[in-house]
């Protein structure tokens, strides 16, 4: 079964487009069959088109590979009055 991915994790994606090299970077939203990556990590020779396209790509969920998954919301007990 695939690696369910959700908004936090950081995960790598593949070059596309106008990107020669592969990034890395934050999922800012997850859709149906993709998802919104905020580009963190990228070759130096990429930084016009990166810059061009706002630090963001969405990227097929099949093409995202998970580096570190987010941390878990702290749940925080109700106090009781």
């Amino acid at each position: 079964m695939a690696v369910e991915l959700k908004i936090g994790d950081y995960v790598a994606g593949k070059k596309f487009a106008s990107l020669e090299h592969d990034f890395k970077g934050e999922i800012e939203k997850v859709y149906e069959n993709s998802v919104l990556i905020l580009i963190k990590e990228f070759q130096k020779a990429d930084e016009p088109i990166v810059n061009e396209y706002n630090h963001r790509a969405v990227v097929r969920k099949d093409d995202a590979k998970l580096i570190k998954a987010a941390p878990k919301p702290k749940v925080v007990p109700e106090k009781e009055d």
